[in-house]
Order: C-alpha cells, then sequence, then structure tokens
C-alpha cells in the first residue's frame, strides 16, 4: 500500500506547478496591462496626444495623460498620484517636485519653449503694441476682464504677473484678472467672451477657434516659458525610458513645431 508521503508527492507538486504558473500568467498580465502614464501641462494637450498616437503606430505601446496645470499635477504627485513622467509649463514646479524628491534630476530636458500673448474674441479683436506706456484701463473699459492662471500657481498666470509688472501694469490690471486652473480654463474663458482678453500660450491661441493674437508680450518681460521633463522617482525603466526619449525624438519635435512650441 502506498505510504502517505508518496501519495502527497504528486499533490504537492501539482500546487507548486500552479503556483509556478498562475504566479507567471498573473505577472505576465499585468505588464500586458500597464502603460506609463504621463503627468503633462495642459498647453501640451493636443500635442501629446498627436505624439501618443504616433508612438502607437510605431512601437504598439500605449502611453496614458493626465492633463492639468503644472502645480495641480507636482501636487498630485506629492500625495501619491502614480505617474511615469512630469513635463510642467514652467521650471519652478519641477524644481519643486524635485525638492520633494519626487523627480528624479538626473533626466531632465528641456525640449521646448513657448510664447506669452494677449488674445481676444476673434469679432472684437484689434491689434495693440505692449510697452510701458499701454493704457490697459482704456484697453479693457469700464467692466473689461483678462482671463489667465492663477497668477500665485499657474504658469501661465506666474508668467502673466511677472510680464504685466515688468511693464509698469500688474497694479492697475490686477483687479481685472480672473484667475483660472489652468491655461486652457482661461483660454475657454475668452473662446465664450466671458473675458475681453486673456493671456495665455501662442500654441493655446493657435489651436482655439473663436479668438485672436493681437500680441506678443516682449520677451524681456517675462522669464523664457520652458518646458522641463523628468522620470518620476522609481518608475526608470525600459518602458518609460523609451517614451522619455521619444518625447525629445526628431519625430515629436515635428509635431512640437506643428503646435508652434519653440524647438530647441
Amino acid at each position: 500500500m502506498p505510504s502517505r508521503r508518496s501519495l502527497l508527492r504528486p499533490l504537492v507538486a501539482a500546487v507548486a506547478l500552479a503556483a509556478l504558473f498562475g504566479g507567471s500568467l498573473a505577472s505576465g498580465a499585468v505588464e500586458a496591462q500597464q502603460a506609463p502614464t504621463i503627468f503633462a501641462a495642459a498647453s501640451l494637450t493636443n500635442a501629446f496626444q498627436d505624439i501618443g498616437k504616433l508612438y502607437k503606430e510605431k512601437t504598439g505601446k500605449d502611453v496614458t495623460f493626465s492633463f492639468a496645470a503644472s502645480s495641480a499635477l507636482a501636487k498630485q504627485l506629492e500625495a501619491g498620484a502614480p505617474a511615469a513622467i512630469f513635463a510642467s509649463a514652467d521650471l519652478k514646479w519641477m524644481d519643486y517636485t524635485e525638492g520633494k524628491d519626487l523627480t528624479l534630476k538626473a533626466t531632465r530636458v528641456t525640449p521646448i519653449g513657448n510664447s506669452l500673448v494677449l488674445i481676444m474674441p476673434a469679432d472684437k479683436a484689434k491689434p495693440v503694441t505692449l510697452d510701458a506706456s499701454f493704457d490697459w484701463l482704456a484697453f479693457l473699459g469700464a467692466d473689461g476682464r483678462i482671463a489667465t492662471g492663477l497668477t500665485d500657481s499657474v504658469p501661465a498666470g506666474i508668467y502673466a504677473k511677472s510680464a504685466l509688472t515688468s511693464l509698469g501694469a500688474w497694479d492697475k490690471v490686477q483687479p481685472r484678472i480672473v484667475g483660472s486652473e489652468s491655461v486652457r480654463a482661461a483660454l475657454a474663458l475668452v473662446e465664450r467672451g466671458e473675458a475681453l482678453a486673456g493671456i495665455v500660450y501662442s500654441t493655446d491661441a493657435a489651436i482655439a477657434k473663436n479668438v485672436k493674437v493681437v500680441a506678443t508680450f516682449p520677451a524681456s518681460s517675462h522669464p523664457p516659458v520652458e518646458y522641463p521633463f523628468e522620470i518620476v522617482k522609481g518608475q526608470d525603466n525600459p518602458a518609460t525610458r523609451a517614451f522619455f526619449d521619444f518625447l525629445t525624438g526628431p519625430e515629436a519635435k515635428v509635431v512640437y513645431a506643428k503646435y508652434g512650441f519653440v524647438v530647441k
């Protein structure tokens, strides 16, 4: 009669094999489902979506995007939100994530830039010259408002405040500013005619249907509009690296140029 030990051996072997192959299958399923999540400034929406589609066509691999103001994305990273890459619309919020040990400074690249423009609804647009002599209150009239990003946190708003301060207009204009949670939200206010004017990036104005650029702020009036990209700490793996490199490669640069970014 077979011993109890000999009867148990096939059962133990079967359990071990099930665990081995079951674990391998589960691991493979997770790897197949995972795609790098990219946290990106709202002004990058159209360009990054095009680049993501191009990457899918070239590699068969997906990426996931989350677009918002750079300030909001940095705070989400700080709160533990999962992401593989952070693409900011200014240096401040990238420096912030570095300071919190959330992103890898050694991976930083700054491949593109932008310009700051004044826009108006297309049916009210009138070209102006932005310099220290420009009469903002006459331009705005009795109750005109200017939409831009929140001036204490959203990059577009921070650049706008810097430019208006440099031109000696901030104290006069500040009560007329409508701060929005992102540059795209500010753009929408102007598109709908809910604000007389807006201060946004030239690339945002380029994709809008119902607005026109009436002036470009002098480059000397604000810090350069730059977009640093970094890999998030703990996410420097082959899948992340592959897309990170694609974001700064020749095919991506063609997309950036199409949308009006300054390619470096």
